[in-house]
């Protein structure tokens, strides 16, 4: 599977009062056409900073620095504003978490859906309604038409968050960046949202980073996964190779917090993971995750710690420990 989008240590800094905060850390990976990558991590990790990075839309203070951050063979790197201008939401788009942020409430919903493609293309304006009205009724919209005159406070969340699908999709990029798309949305709406980025991101053949802190909704959709913590990707594998074999002690922390019908009995604490996530002003030396550990020892407390080979191909894992004793570590943890 061919590439679309590579990145090799990707970093951001943000001065601050204290120092220079360092939320995201060094990160590798790689998003294949037709393929997902979620990115899966709690509050504060990174994620959201990384899409942002992605799309060079990081606060004013903010620094993005990369050895390599290539979109279709295009060094992003390199790219000027005005390029950069071009790229977003021509080549690369990103649904953002809340839609009534994203849209704009004094644009009708048609303006908004058109403007990118007139930006982009060289397309006249009733080329671009029909091609907003198809994309209305490919993401589910009934009476797409008469949708296209109603402004983003008459419409229910999970419509809002159709209309910011279809207008990511207006001039068929590449690769879409979803920040926790349906965080803000109920159950129900959650899974046609999830089915439905599955079933358009398949049918257009474009990559897709799925980001988000429910595991549920990386089991369901990921090809592969990367577990973020404290700025650096931790873990990342196949969806199959992550849940089946964790082997971090934040992963396997992370799933062991998920109740198991059946086996967690009704009634008792949900699970958690001890500890608060360490400060990330300044540097940070030896494992970010020690202080919170159960395995950790004096030799995770200093050094660069790096990434070996898991179980399998394509599996890997930043900590000390052996992949064996990972694995030990993890059975008895489920027993």
């Amino acid at each position: 599977m061919s590439a679309i989008l590579e990145v090799e240590d990707l970093k951001v800094d943000i001065p601050v009062s204290s120092g220079m905060l360092h939320p995201v850390q060094g990160l590798n990976f790689s998003v294949g056409r037709g393929e997902t990558l979620c990115i899966v991590g709690e509050s504060g990790c990174g994620k959201s900073l990384t899409s942002l990075a992605l799309m060079d839309l990081l606060p004013s203070k903010a620094t993005r620095s990369a050895k390599k951050l290539v979109l279709d063979g295009e060094d992003l790197t390199k790219a000027s504003d005005r390029r950069m201008s071009d790229i977003r939401g021509n080549k690369m788009a990103m649904i953002f978490q809340e839609p009534m942020t994203s849209l704009n409430p004094a644009y009708t919903i048609g303006n908004q859906l058109m403007e990118a493609l007139l930006r982009h293309r060289s397309v006249s304006g009733d080329e671009a309604r029909e091609r907003a009205i198809f994309l209305l009724e490919k993401v589910g919209i009934t009476g797409a038409a008469s949708r296209l005159g109603q402004y983003p406070h008459q419409l229910s969340g999970g419509l809002r968050q159709r209309v910011m699908i279809a207008m990511s999709l207006m001039c068929g990029p590449e690769m879409i960046i979803a920040d926790e798309p349906t965080t803000a949305l109920d159950v129900t709406i959650q899974a046609q949202i999830l089915l439905l980025l599955a079933e358009l991101q398949k049918e257009f053949n474009m990559g897709m980073i799925l980001i988000t802190h429910d595991l549920g909704v990386v089991a369901r959709v990921a090809d592969r996964v990367a577990v973020m913590y404290a700025g650096q990707i931790v873990e990342t594998g196949t969806a199959t190779q992550v849940f089946e074999n964790p082997t971090h002690p934040y992963t396997q922390g992370l799933l062991e917090c998920i109740p198991i019908p059946g086996k967690t009995e009704r009634g008792s604490p949900l699970g958690s993971i001890p500890g608060i996530v360490p400060s990330l002003v300044g540097d940070l030396d030896g494992c970010h995750f020690a202080e919170r550990c159960r395995y950790s020892n004096n030799a995770c407390m200093s050094g660069n710690v790096e990434f070996q080979a898991g179980i399998e191909d394509g599996h890997v894992y930043r900590c000390i420990l052996d992949k064996d004793q990972c694995a030990a570590n993890f059975a008895k943890g489920a027993a």
